[in-house]
């Protein structure tokens, strides 16, 4: 019988293993309509605590793919060995975490595989007679649309960070998940594109701050963004930006939160001058409290934040900046 298969790459980080039990979570659910099993498909290194993450996910049968060029994400590799793999264990979908690797692999996999693929989902429902029901965000976020794909073929799902909201079982009424290595022949593969020099990536991670103060359009002109960057510093945060400052050139890319951007999950995210798109929120709706700062009571980040202040973010941020720096807050 085809199963339910969801593949991740995992290590230490706490975002990584959020992201893969956001997946494991949609799989079970799916498996629950349509009776199919649930494998999990586990690309690389793992940490020690693979099996527990099984357990509490109530998935009994973990599979692992161990060899240097899937260890170093080398795509054309990554590709073959899932080809591989779906070849000799019949899939009805395959769910992937979506991140820059899987933006890569999953379209090549499904055309390998002569299957369906459905990037940026948020949900996946069975329909009668077969076949799925893929919800994904269009538009840059601002829309849903689902997609209809038939039985028959491997449907191929990369899921959006944040769009499932994690959902553990009993463990005690799951039996122990049983590791499988799954061997995959890789020696004549040759990757096609050479990485030059890679870029580096220098200091803290904007997905990894506990605070982040972002700035959008109603900052005004790009001086102001500076007012972002010093209350970030005084809070002990970091700075982030909407899109439409990133594509003006005001912010390096390095900053963008939201779905074409990095995706955060802070204790506290101060959004200034931000509307509140559903492609920005995307990116911070896992934080802990959201502020916003709006001079439009009927902004949509309103609707998301457990704070808001309607006013001008500028002189709102001076004021925060100076109260902040005047109590020393680190």
């Amino acid at each position: 019988m085809p199963a339910i298969v969801v593949i991740t790459r995992l290590d230490t980080r706490d975002d990584l293993i959020e992201e893969a039990e956001a997946a494991l979570t949609l799989g079970r659910n799916v498996a629950a309509a349509t009776g199919d099993e649930v494998r999990w498909l586990v690309l690389g290194t793992a940490p020690d605590s693979l099996g527990e993450i099984a357990k509490r996910q109530g998935v009994a049968s973990v599979d692992r793919i161990r060899h240097e060029k899937v260890d170093s994400c080398l795509p054309d590799a990554v590709v073959e060995a899932l080809a591989q793999y779906c070849t000799a264990r019949p899939v009805s979908i395959l769910i992937f975490s979506q991140n820059f690797e899987s933006r890569l692999v999953a379209p090549r996999v499904a055309a390998r595989l002569d299957g369906s693929v459905v990037m940026n989902a948020v949900d996946v429902g069975a329909c009668d007679g077969g076949g799925f029901d893929v919800t994904a965000a269009a538009y840059g976020g601002d829309t849903r649309v689902v997609y209809r794909v038939a039985a028959g073929r491997p449907s191929i799902v990369a899921l959006l960070a944040n769009s499932v909201s994690v959902q553990e079982v009993d463990p005690s009424a799951v039996p122990q998940p049983v590791v499988t290595e799954v061997a995959v022949d890789l020696g004549e593969v040759t990757e096609r594109v050479r990485v030059v020099e890679a870029a580096q990536a220098g200091g803290p991670r904007l997905e990894d701050a506990e605070i982040v103060v972002s700035g959008g359009r109603g900052l005004g002109v790009q001086e102001n963004y500076m007012l972002v960057e010093q209350l970030a510093k005084a809070l002990g945060g970091m700075a982030g930006a909407s899109r439409p400052l990133v594509d003006s050139g005001w912010v390096d890319p390095a900053h963008q939160v939201g779905l074409t951007g990095r995706i955060t999950r802070p204790r506290l995210y101060l959004a200034a001058g931000i509307s509140g798109a559903t492609q920005h929120m995307v990116g911070c709706s896992a934080a802990k409290t959201i502020v916003a700062i709006n001079t439009d009571p009927q902004a949509a980040i309103f609707r998301h934040a457990r704070y808001g202040i309607v006013g001008d973010c500028v002189e709102v941020l001076q004021e925060l900046v100076r109260a902040a720096s005047e109590v020393g807050v680190q």
